[in-house]
């Protein structure tokens, strides 16, 4: 895989998941075994040899994963924004080095030095309240049409590309679903904002237009899952697990189509169910 503009890459020493020894109590006694857990790395992004946010994270698709995040943190506008990504393997992480071309860096440049203060949360690149509170763009209207069955199907094709969990039981996916093609991409990672940056950096480098189709992810909806894929431009956001309030607050202001809660044929609607066919006439006690 190659990172914008023949960026070169070099070849990762750490596998995504690895064996370890247990004592596995059961029923029917006690027994030693090995079980696969997924690899756990810290992971730095940084932008003109200056490091941004250092992540926990699954070490696989560091490239996807720079190139989401720049994306959906508003660091790029687009791919062709950036010159180039470098993973350097450092023993005891990775340090993704992302260089910018001189007018998105320039921006970033000065966005840093506005942020700026004496204290940074070190661990996801956003140094204040009002960053953390940013405006999230509107996404476009219309945008995919999708049935009950969409919302179901969705959900359980992205289950069944899940290798790495199904091995591990223990990191979340996201995935792209476009009606009447599945799920076209999907990524995993130990976080659940990595896995969707992941996915973003996917789509963004394949060319897939993130307006025909629904993100769909395994964890729990907080504000940045709806931000960050708001920023990518997808109109519909379809979650396992539950919305907070201000994440579903967020959804309705941009426009977007909030699905959470799916668990089997069953789901709930919160934001713009003009996207789901009957959603507007489906009520729950």
């Amino acid at each position: 895989m190659r990172a914008p503009n023949g960026a070169r890459h070099r070849p990762m020493k750490t596998v995504p998941l690895t064996a370890v020894s247990r004592i596995a109590r059961r029923v029917g006694g006690t027994r030693t075994a090995l079980r696969s857990v997924p690899e756990e790395t810290a992971v730095a992004l940084s932008f003109g040899g200056t490091t941004h946010a250092v992540m926990m994270a699954t070490p696989s698709d560091l490239e996807d994963f720079a190139l989401g995040f720049s994306l959906t943190e508003g660091i790029v506008s687009a791919p062709g924004e950036i010159e180039a990504i470098t993973v350097e393997d450092l023993g005891s992480g990775f340090d993704v080095q992302i260089r910018l071309k001189d007018a998105a860096n320039r921006r970033f440049e000065a966005r840093r030095r506005r942020l700026a203060g004496p204290v940074g949360c070190g661990l996801c690149g956003i140094e204040s309240i009002e960053e953390a509170m940013r405006d999230v763009p509107a996404v476009a209207a219309g945008g995919p049409l999708l049935t009950e069955g969409d919302i179901v199907r969705s959900v359980q094709l992205l289950s069944e590309q899940q290798t790495l969990h199904r091995e591990t039981g223990a990191v979340h996916a996201a995935g792209f679903y476009v009606p009447g093609k599945g799920i076209v991409a999907m990524r995993e990672d130990v976080g659940r904002h990595n896995a969707l940056d992941k996915l973003a950096g996917a789509l963004a480098r394949a060319g897939t237009d993130a307006s025909r189709g629904a993100a769909v992810i395994t964890s729990r909806v907080s504000v940045e899952m709806v931000q960050k894929a708001a920023a990518i431009g997808a109109p519909v956001l379809i979650a396992v697990s539950a919305p907070t309030a201000l994440a579903i607050r967020t959804a309705d202001e941009c426009g977007a189509t909030l699905v959470a809660l799916v668990r089997g044929s069953e789901f709930d609607i919160f934001t713009h169910p003009e996207r789901i066919h009957n959603g507007a006439a489906r009520h729950v006690a």
